[in-house]
């Protein structure tokens, strides 16, 4: 029952103590409040409550329940970090018990030695234990030896027998009521997901365990310490940290086992690594390592070892001692069995190869390159990636490329099992070695032309292919309504200069969880085998005007890649980090011009984006031609105002994520119909202005009872381009403009402009959102169309503002729209004067009216504007993206 029904036990076991007990059953009450409190609470208590028990049990003169208590003794001392005090006991149980207690014993050492990570002797325990407990018909703890015995296979590696245990153990518990083992077993499940390299079933079954364990009110610290191991595997590392230094903080507080804690710091050193935090690292790790040693758990030591060499070799302390510690790792790693000793020997050959000893890197190198051919999808890359600086150090561009090929190719097969585009986009950065040496490689021996193959080759591929459609979850739904009626709550309280309720604000930030959570669990489709970049085809679509900019950056320094009149030529260009000093500078000046009285900061503004120029094109700048350009930048620079830059200010000017991305999108042809959607959400300060005037141009009718409303309300479908002979626009304002309807509306059309106010949020940028009468329509909402407008406007702050994650991703609401059928958007980089927008947008719509593309309209509107400083700045913030 302490498992089942934990709190009943504890009352019961309290209640019999107090009712003067014989001597065996107060050992049985004594060991039921241990076993809770060593799982629930203070393993201290626990302690004394199990040595309580086992001297009663001796004065009952009853060796099977000496041998029991003496079993559940040992695993708590294990758990308190008294090793071989508790190895002890179990010593004293076997010799105590015998057939099925005995068997019972044996399971529970076989547990320990797992924990202490010495799986030989537990898969030992556990074959003895097994037959005894069938033989008994002992169906709740055959099911527990065979779930552990599942995980010890997944710790060597062996998912299929894992999985064959897991499937037997759960056919057991179908037939019992143990509510805590069978929230386990789907927690195990979820662990073999995880192996098997599936993320999205992991990340799902764990949080349906986490849902069982909160019924029974257990505490999950073990589930923390795997469902972190997945948030990493993700790319989710800074998720990762801060649950892992949560559990701690709580274990802390509860006095709660020493064993877990280790484990907790241990998995918070690793996340802080990957994070890019190497002094967190550092710190965690040298806590578990001592932690580990004291408790005699030699395989998670090692572990523990390995992390803290890569937190030192991070913060750049290659040394030969680091090589040896490394090197030694490795081999104690891989005489345990365990999947990490390939990351050792990549780590100790990398740190060779940097100092030079190029040998020893070879030897070690060699050893984590044999990973490459087998394993989950993270080992071969590990793999692919050692023996990419095997071909480097033997001066074998064409190696390198063929092993960073193969491993990319490992990484987009792993990145296309996501569903969801956010993991797809953080994934990206386990690729990213690999990319970097390949442009590396290419740049040396290539030219230009490979260079731009490479860099296109592992930029904005989450835009590749359409993110999978989230599910027709009613739970999903649910909370996305229940999530967007909170957040409209919350905001309504802002405006009225108070703060949302603390408790109201709890509960959206849970809804935002939920929400979140259920849209990771989303598998993906086959694997992508969308064509592959070809220059040749990019070169002719550009012909001979076009002139596509893509910049690469290579150790810290732009390389601009000009592509035009079937070539592609190369320049050097400034540093990255000056350039992206230079742009915060350049969105600071933007800022204050957006309010009057900023004018004498025009001709600062002006000389920055000259300096940007600079940094961010050199050379390239005067061989632009005279025709449109489009822009490739990197992530990082995402937030730069390119029609600022002087060579850009007057052209036609497009930016896109990349240029498969830009091909793609003038390839995308427009929606028959062409049906266009005017919306306006509450609280503007410029009212939506531009609406009504929008709404009359492309032909709105209004009839007498519209006649006291601001906007016409038309209903009817229009064309893209010429005004003649179509029919009015949709128009949504007011009441109208809530999320299911504008949702509907967006759905296929040719033209859609939301005047909204746009919220980016760094934190959780697929939470990014336009507000509407019902609250805000977020980046999730966009993913559930079938085929989002073929042009997007939109005018207002923070619509084009992105999240620079992974490799070189992004995500933001623009990045979301591009793969679902939108070819063109204009949205804005920087905060804007809302009175100042409106002119720009008419102008803009006039020529679109025209027939010009979104790229031509806004360099029109642009010059078409006054010449004062608000409005100047104004043009500059609005960027189009695409090739609509």
């Amino acid at each position: 029952m302490v498992f089942a029904a934990p709190g009943e036990a504890l009352t019961r076991a309290e209640e019999l103590l107090g009712a003067d007990p014989s001597p065996l059953h107060a050992s049985v009450a004594h060991q039921v409040i241990g076993i809770w409190q060593r799982d629930f609470g203070d393993t201290r208590r626990a302690l004394a409550h199990l040595r309580r028990a086992r001297d009663l049990a001796a004065r009952a003169d009853s060796a099977e329940r000496e041998a029991d208590v003496l079993a559940t003794l040992g695993v708590a001392l294990v758990h308190s970090g008294r090793t071989r005090a508790g190895l002890a006991a179990f010593e004293r149980g076997v010799a105590r018990g015998s057939g099925h207690t005995r068997a019972r014993v044996l399971f529970r050492r076989a547990y320990v030695w797992w924990v202490l990570g010495r799986h030989g002797e537990a898969l030992e325990d556990v074959r003895r234990a097994i037959p005894v407990l069938r033989q008994a018909d002992d169906v709740i703890w055959t099911a527990r030896a065979l779930t552990l015995r599942a995980t010890v296979h997944l710790a060597q590696g062996s998912v299929e027998r894992a999985n064959a245990d897991f499937t037997a153990a759960e056919a057991l518990w179908d037939t019992t009521g143990q509510e805590h083992d069978k929230a386990d077993a789907v927690e195990s499940r979820g662990l073999a997901a995880f192996r098997a390299g599936d993320v999205p079933a992991a990340l799902r079954l764990l949080d349906e365990a986490e849902e069982r364990y909160a019924k029974l009110g257990t505490p999950t610290f073990m589930l923390t310490i795997r469902r972190c191991e997945v948030l990493m595997a993700a790319g989710l590392a800074p998720e990762a940290l801060a649950e892992a230094d949560g559990a701690v903080a709580a274990l802390d507080g509860i006095g709660g086992q020493s064993t877990r804690k280790a484990e907790l710091l241990l998995v918070a050193a690793r996340a802080a690594r990957l994070a890019g935090d190497p002094q967190t690292s550092l710190a965690r790790a040298a806590v578990a390592v001592r932690l580990f040693a004291g408790q005699r758990r030699t395989w998670y030591e090692t572990h523990a070892r390995l992390v803290l060499l890569e937190a030192r070799a991070a913060t750049g302390r290659g040394s030969g001692r680091l090589v040896a510690d490394a090197a030694a790792v490795a081999e104690r790693l891989a005489a345990f069995g365990a999947p990490a000793a390939p990351e050792a020997s990549l780590l100790a050959g990398r740190i060779a190869l940097d100092l030079g000893w190029t040998a020893d890197a070879e030897r070690h190198l060699a050893v984590a390159a044999r990973s490459r051919h087998g394993g989950p999808p993270l080992a071969r890359m590990t793999g692919w990636a050692a023996q990419a600086l095997r071909a480097r150090a033997a001066g074998s561009a064409r190696g390198v490329l063929e092993a960073c090929r193969r491993g990319l190719d490992v990484l987009d097969d792993h990145r296309m099992t996501l569903g969801a585009s956010e993991l797809r986009a953080r994934a990206t950065a386990q690729g990213a070695e690999l990319a970097a040496l390949a442009q590396r490689a290419s740049l040396v021996s290539g030219g230009p032309r490979r260079l731009l193959g490479w860099s296109e080759r592992w930029r904005a591929t989450v835009l590749s292919a359409p993110p999978t459609r989230p599910p027709a979850d009613p739970v999903l739904l649910t909370a996305m309504t229940a999530f967007r009626e909170l957040a409209a709550r919350a905001e309504e309280a802002r405006s009225e200069g108070g703060r949302p309720a603390p408790a109201l604000e709890r509960e959206q930030r849970r809804l935002e969880r939920e929400v979140r959570s259920r849209t990771l669990h989303m598998r993906g489709e086959a694997p992508h085998d969308g064509d592959r970049f070809d220059v040749g085809r990019l070169l002719h679509r550009l012909g001979e005007e076009v002139r596509l900019v893509e910049l690469a950056v290579l150790d810290g320094r732009v390389h601009v890649l000009l592509c035009g009149q079937g070539r592609v030529r190369r320049f050097e260009a400034g540093m990255l980090a000056e350039a992206e000093a230079e742009a915060e500078h350049v969105q600071a000046g933007l800022r204050r011009l957006a309010h009057p009285g900023a004018e004498a900061r025009l001709p600062l503004v002006e000389a920055a984006g000259a300096r940007l120029q600079h940094l961010l094109l050199g050379p390239a700048a005067a061989h632009l031609g005279c025709g449109p350009v489009v822009v490739v930048p990197p992530g990082r620079l995402h937030r730069v105002p390119w029609a600022l830059l002087p060579a850009l200010r007057e052209r036609v000017l497009s930016v896109s994520p990349s240029a498969s991305s830009w091909l793609r999108a003038k390839d995308t042809a427009p929606p028959p119909g062409g049906r266009q959607v005017l919306v306006r959400g509450p609280g503007l300060a410029s009212g939506g202005a531009e609406i009504p005037e929008l709404a009359e141009r492309y032909g709105a009718t209004r009839t007498p009872e519209d006649a006291d409303r601001p906007v016409p309300r038309a209903r009817a479908a229009g064309l893209p381009g010429g005004s003649a002979g179509r029919g009015g626009p949709t128009v949504l304002e007011g009441d109208e403009a809530r999320v299911p309807r504008v949702l509907r509306e967006l759905d296929g059309a040719a033209l859609a402009h939301i005047a909204a106010h746009g919220t980016f949020r760094a934190d959780s940028p697929l939470f990014s959102s336009l507000r509407m009468a019902d609250g805000p329509l977020i980046v999730h909402d966009f993913e559930r169309l079938d085929r989002s407008p073929y042009r997007i406007i939109l005018p207002c702050c923070d619509t084009a503002r992105f999240a620079s994650v992974g490799a070189d991703e992004l995500l933001g609401l623009v990045t979301a729209l591009l793969p679902l059928g939108t070819a063109g958007v204009v949205a804005c980089t920087a905060p804007v004067n809302d009175a100042a927008v409106v002119p720009l947008m008419l102008a803009l719509h006039k020529g679109l009216d025209a027939g010009l593309s979104l790229a031509e309209a806004l360099r029109d509107a642009r010059a078409s504007l006054p010449g004062d400083a608000v409005h100047q700045a104004t043009g500059w913030a609005f960027t189009a993206f695409g090739a609509a």
